[in-house]
């Protein structure tokens, strides 16, 4: 499977944001409904990414900023040099990215546009599809061997 075929499956609906909103604007779209745990930062209407607002970027400027951290703007918060994907990369390929860079999320590009995201949930609810096809089939093939 690769991240196409997910993207096919899931949709390709990516919630983004301008580098210059402030985080409280940010925060109200992450928090829905519906609910995000990252949102997409481009900089332009072409979708040229240039960060992502995670979770976790949000509670480690928390812990630095207080309060204050509302009104600072998205940019001065976000994750830079997000890794990103291919609409051809397989599961495997985002696995060990996801794994490498810890990233949680990873922003799908083609023609260094956004064309989707993908998260470690749509990851592991494919792999584990994948691994009960192959089991199923290993069954079959014992089965009709005996």
């Amino acid at each position: 499977m690769n991240v196409e075929q997910i993207l096919a499956l899931k949709g390709r609906d990516v919630e983004t944001v301008w580098p210059w909103i402030t985080v409280a604007q940010a925060i109200r779209r992450m928090a829905g409904p519906p609910r995000f745990g990252a949102l997409v930062v481009c900089a332009d209407a072409e979708r040229r990414v240039v960060g992502i607002l995670t979770e976790r970027d949000l509670i480690t400027a928390l812990e630095i900023d207080g309060a204050a951290l509302l009104d600072r703007s998205v940019e001065e918060v976000m994750s830079r040099n997000v890794p990103f994907c291919s609409p051809d990369d397989s599961l495997n390929h985002v696995m060990v990215e996801m794994t490498r860079s810890r990233h949680r999320h990873l922003p799908v590009l083609a023609d260094g546009r956004l064309v989707g995201i993908i998260s470690i949930g749509d990851v592991v609810k494919h792999r584990l599809h994948e691994m009960e096809l192959e089991t199923g089939v290993l069954r079959d093939l014992y089965i009709a061997g005996h």
